[in-house]
């Protein structure tokens, strides 16, 4: 029978018996393995080009402009149809650009693994192509290699690996015989020998390969585009199919009811609508891009509007990534310069590690160091978790070590008392989140003395609790995530002005949806975190209502950073986190998302000024005509005039990009409810003061109805324009911000242009100047009207919506609940257990360093 060792369940669930380390696998049977298994590569999914093309020209929005060049194709417009195509054609090529992202991902991140690997077969080492390892291959691990695939160490004293790029850890872990390398870390330090446990999409990388190939968002601004659109185009299909019921009815010509109908339903579909947004996106992102912060995704500006909760990644971003020495402890009698002195003497100068680097950094100031020659150097290792050096000054030599502080005092025979409470103070200084080494000194043959202690920890960033507090004043709840142990992030946090309340992650997502959901919306922060936990924190926060911004920096980010709502890659990020990120930092610190947060709730602001004018513009032109057709069976404009008038309200609207705008206090997000009333409101209003125009034209002034048409053509026009200074601020229209003057001057160049074509007749019934003046005067008459109007419905709709500009209702419930704040603060006890790849607590977390 063979024993349960010497199985192993490989992922597929089936058992494979260990390979024995002397031999290796035969040819055969890593041939057979390959076939079973496949390539130690990773998945990815590729579509024909011809798919991909005919992809972008299927949905609804596509559907509505395709439908709208289809009618002008019938009518024979050709310059309509030639616009219209041209607008398909840009939407098609965002479109494009959009969808190589999880691509580009997908291939930085098999760019990181490595390209060949040293195996054991039929009982001789050989170099094989890594795509080629297979589960039960025996594989070598030297300094400087590529971890292949996922291998459980067999033979070899010590390993140390960088993980920094897989699990956040800020400093190379040490392995022994018993743990696992995880494909894509690097070997820093050691020899070891192992057998692979997974390959390709099964191993670790290939695990948070296929997290960020599974990510798919739902663009909340797609969304809101396509709810417009779909109330536009039933509201005019349903206006347009009851004036061709009636008109038949009527028994007036057919051929000019449908003619017109065509017309109507061409200038009611929102063909501009996903054009104007996205430019207004894209001059946004050319703004960020001065910030710099560079966009690579349009409709992720949408989405940090409305952003309520920032999911921040500690190592890199919150602090320095660089360590730092904080005040020595110098054990009784001794002195911080002697302790630093020794320190900085047992570093390696010419090739100084992390830890290293600190102490010569906080040794700068001794000025001894300088009369020292370095005679030799023991570099440190995970066995003896020590340096030492051999120095000399003026014939004298001196032996000094660093290290593990429990390593330190068995060198120096410390015990009693005096170790009793140098180990208390180390375990206090792990409970405060800092690391520990300890220094000690032999000068001749006096024997090792012990000197003290040296804290190390990584400082936050200068601007770090700046942005933090300025995050929060801004409506977003801000939650640490990071690799290290809870005890490190907790003193973080209390420098950073954060909740105390962190919580390890693999603990944390353990039970159901909602019990987890729960959690991690009551937790300041989250630990020991691998890249899935990432992905599953903000799959909770998404799952209860709040629009999540993920930062990262490395591989073990980029699924999160995809799942996100709106992904960070903060400056100095690895390939695969920036082509994973919607956003990418090439500044540092974190000031810079703040600052493209409130651009973002700029660009939202004009979005949804736009979506309101176009709303209600659509209202007032199908309704009025509506009404007029079934009140005095005459066609209020013509076909033309419904042409121009589309031509002229959205050609304008481009400009609303550059528009003056003040930014919302807190997160918006689309609320269509608020839209389409305050659209509806406005567009009814349109069609009663036109309709009372109309009356009074017809009814008291009797001017002919081929004038009347013109009169009506512009004062649609002029009082249109004048809605989009009404839906542009949420003040009255003459407060500040005032328009752009490029807003204003394309506007009014288009309301003088349709005055010129009423007042001189092209393609209309010329009506004159004095006849134009009094439809101007009419316009601005209903003006403050119309203001006053919309104001009284914003305040009516506000308690709804939360108070928050655009809505938002849901997420400004979640913000003003503070989830991350309604729990004690008082911190959970220490756990004694650790991973391979997170620090250990209470005195292990010092026993782990130098």
């Amino acid at each position: 029978m063979r024993h349960p060792r010497d199985i192993e369940i490989v992922p597929d669930g089936a058992p494979l018996m260990r390979t024995d380390p002397e031999t290796g696998l035969s040819a055969a049977e890593a041939a057979a393995r390959l076939a079973r298994f496949g390539p130690n590569a990773l998945d990815e999914t590729h579509r024909s080009l011809l798919a991909r093309v005919a992809g972008y020209f299927w949905g609804p929005i596509p559907w509505l402009i395709e439908l709208a060049a289809i009618l002008s194709l019938v009518l024979a417009d050709w310059a309509d149809f030639a616009v219209i195509l041209g607008m398909l054609v840009v939407n098609a090529g965002v479109g494009f650009v959009e969808e190589n992202k999880a691509d580009s991902a997908i291939a930085l991140l098999k760019e990181s693994l490595a390209p060949t690997a040293r195996v054991k077969r039929d009982g001789r080492w050989q170099e094989v192509e890594a795509a080629a390892l297979v589960p039960g291959d025996i594989v070598r691990l030297a300094i400087g290699n590529i971890v292949p695939a996922d291998l459980r160490l067999t033979r070899g004293a010590y390993l140390s690996a960088n993980e920094s790029a897989l699990t956040g850890e800020s400093l190379p872990v040490d392995k022994k015989p018993g743990d696992t390398a995880y494909s894509g870390s690097v070997v820093k330090l050691g020899e070891m020998e192992g057998e692979v446990t997974a390959t390709g999409m099964r191993s670790f990388f290939g695990r948070t390969a296929a997290l960020v190939q599974g990510a798919e968002r739902k663009s909340h601004f797609q969304q809101a585009v396509m709810r417009i659109g779909n109330f536009l185009i039933l509201s005019a299909l349903a206006l347009v199919t009851l004036i061709l019921v009636v008109s038949v009815l009527r028994q007036n010509p057919v051929w000019e009811a449908v003619q017109f109908a065509l017309i109507l339903t061409v200038a009611a579909i929102p063909v501009a609508l996903p054009t104007v947004l996205s430019v207004t996106m894209a001059v946004g992102a050319e703004r960020l891009a001065r910030m710099k912060a560079i966009v690579s995704r349009l409709v992720s500006i949408e989405e940090m509007a409305g952003v309520d909760v920032l999911c921040s990644d500690k190592t890199g971003t919150l602090t320095q990534n660089r360590l730092t020495v904080e005040t020595p402890r110098p054990l009784s009698g001794q002195s911080a310069d002697d302790l630093l002195l020794a320190a900085v003497l047992a570093c390696n100068p010419d090739e100084p590690d992390a830890i290293d680097a600190a102490v010569m950094k906080a040794a700068e100031g001794v000025e001894a160091r300088k009369s020292f020659s370095l005679d030799t150097f023991t570099p440190f290792d995970p066995v003896s978790k020590r340096t030492e050096a051999v120095v000399s000054r003026n014939g004298e030599r001196w032996c000094v070590s660093k290290g593990a502080p429990q390593v330190i005092l068995d060198l120096a025979g410390l015990d009693g008392a005096v170790r009793q409470g140098v180990e208390a103070e180390v375990d206090q200084l792990a409970e405060q989140g800092f690391r520990t080494i300890g220094a000690a000194r032999m000068v001749g043959g006096r024997g090792w003395e012990f000197l003290g202690l040296i804290p190390i920890f990584d400082p936050p960033r200068a601007d770090a609790a700046d942005t933090i507090a300025t995050a929060r004043s801004m409506g977003l709840t801000v939650k640490m995530i990071t690799g290290d142990h809870e005890a490190i992030a907790r003193q973080i946090a209390g420098q950073l002005g954060l909740g105390r309340n962190m919580q390890p992650a693999g603990e944390l997502l353990d039970g159901e949806s909602a019990v987890v959901a729960e959690r991690v919306r009551a937790a300041d922060g989250f630990a020991r975190v691998l890249p899935e936990h990432k992905f599953r924190i903000v799959e909770a926060l998404q799952s209860g209502g709040s629009i999540v911004a993920m930062t990262g920096d490395g591989v073990n980010d980029a699924p999160a950073l995809k799942e996100a709502d709106a992904g960070i890659a903060v400056s100095g990020a690895t390939d695969a986190a920036r082509a994973a990120a919607d956003l990418v930092l090439t500044g540092e610190g974190l000031s810079t998302i703040t600052e493209a947060i409130t651009e973002a709730r700029r660009i939202f602001e004009r979005m949804t000024s736009y979506a309101t004018f176009r709303i209600a513009e659509t209202i007032r032109v199908l309704l009025f005509m509506t009404v007029t057709i079934l009140a005095y069976n005459f066609y209020p404009v013509t076909a033309i005039m419904i042409v121009l008038l589309a031509v002229l309200n959205d050609l304008p609207m481009m400009t609303i990009a550059y528009d003056n705008v003040a930014a919302s206090e807190h997160p918006v997000r689309w609320d269509m409810r608020q839209v389409i009333t305050l659209a509806s409101v406005l567009g009814i209003m349109g069609v009663v003061e036109t309709f009372l125009l109309f009356w009074y034209v017809d009814s008291v002034a009797g001017l002919p109805r081929e004038a009347i048409q013109t009169v009506i053509f512009l004062k649609l026009l002029v009082s249109g324009h004048m809605t989009l200074y009404v839906t542009r601020n949420r003040g009255w229209f003459w407060s500040r911000p005032w328009p752009s003057l490029k807003l204003f001057g394309a506007t009014e160049a288009t309301q003088v242009a349709g005055t010129l074509i009423a007042v001189y007749g092209l393609f209309v019934t010329p009506i004159g100047w004095t006849v134009a003046a009094l439809v101007w005067a009419y316009c601005l008459a209903w003006l403050p009207i119309e203001a006053a109007i919309a104001q009284a419905t914003r305040r009516v709709l506000a308690p709804a919506a939360g108070n928050t500009p655009g809505g938002g209702g849901d997420r400004t419930q979640a913000r003003d609940q503070k989830p991350g704040q309604a729990v004690s603060m008082s911190s959970s006890g220490l756990s004694s257990s650790s991973s391979a790849s997170t620090v250990s607590v209470a005195p292990t977390i010092s026993s782990d360093v130098k």
